[in-house]
């Protein structure tokens, strides 16, 4: 599934070529989205300019002069801006066509992503709607500290590696982010949250928004279905330290990684850098 780098990699990429534009008509080849897509959508969209994009979560938000585009990748799914005219792949679902003959191209092989339009602002969807209103803090912001992570985590017993990955507690800690970065931060992954000390958490958050950072300059992890707006595959995967590395030897001590399922998710660590 795409994480939060591969998301904020693809908001970066196509904003430059939607902020501003006008929405010619929304083109529909498959509404069975894991949302369907109502028929009504493209007579809602159609003629719109298009204000800006932003991101909660791994949720794109495209703000319309009435209402918003809620878009989610899912398991598979990819956005790239193209000509109207290039002739659609196979799983390419549907076309934003714009009025300087470029259109936003979805493409989700499982069909598991989400495309819809709401009446609401950004704001109030952040706020209110079913999908956002729940979130934890993003962990680029200012609201995300080892003080969060503490606070929420003294009445939990859950293994800290699935306590990091609650999107309650904070956004966007994918199963990759959550292996590296508890390396990095020294932290076995079945370690109960609530034994672990706060300077430890503040530890772990400096990590993961810095681990977050460098794979969003870098363009986002590789992964089997993911490919950025240009088509082009990010590089991150080169600097993965534990995931993926079952029975291999530790980039830094040399001892075997292994390799156990935490939350029904396989989970990476060395148990002689992490304690």
């Amino acid at each position: 599934m795409p994480e939060l780098p591969e998301v904020e990699t693809t908001l970066r990429g196509i904003r430059p070529h939607l902020e501003g534009r006008r929405i010619e008509r929304l083109l529909v080849r498959e509404t069975r989205l894991r949302l369907p897509i109502p028929p009504e959508m493209a007579d809602r969209v159609g003629g719109q300019s298009i204000l800006g994009l932003s991101r909660r979560s791994k949720y794109l938000l495209i703000q319309l002069e009435h209402g918003t585009l809620l878009v989610h990748l899912g398991m598979s799914g990819s956005l790239r801006v193209v000509p109207a005219e290039s002739p659609p792949k196979r799983h390419d679902h549907l076309d934003l066509i714009l009025t300087d003959g470029r259109c936003l191209r979805f493409h989700d092989p499982r069909r598991f992503g989400i495309f819809l339009w709401t009446p609401d602002t950004p704001d109030t969807l952040k706020a209110e709607h079913r999908l956002l209103r729940d979130l934890g803090p993003e962990p680029l912001a200012p609201t995300f500290d080892g003080d969060h992570l503490y606070r929420s985590s003294r009445k939990r017993r859950v293994a800290v590696k699935s306590f990091i990955m609650d999107a309650a507690v904070v956004v966007g800690v994918g199963n990759i982010y959550a292996n590296e970065s508890l390396f990095l931060a020294g932290i076995l992954p079945a370690s109960p949250c609530n034994t672990i000390e706060l300077e430890r958490y503040r530890r772990l958050a400096e990590v993961i928004r810095a681990l977050l950072l460098a794979s969003i300059e870098e363009g986002g992890t590789t992964l089997r279905d993911f490919v950025r707006e240009d088509g082009r595959p990010g590089y991150f995967a080169q600097s993965l330290r534990v995931y993926g590395r079952a029975g291999e030897p530790c980039k830094v001590c040399g001892a075997t990684i292994r390799q156990v399922r935490i939350g029904q998710r396989s989970s990476f660590f060395c148990d002689r850098c992490q304690h």
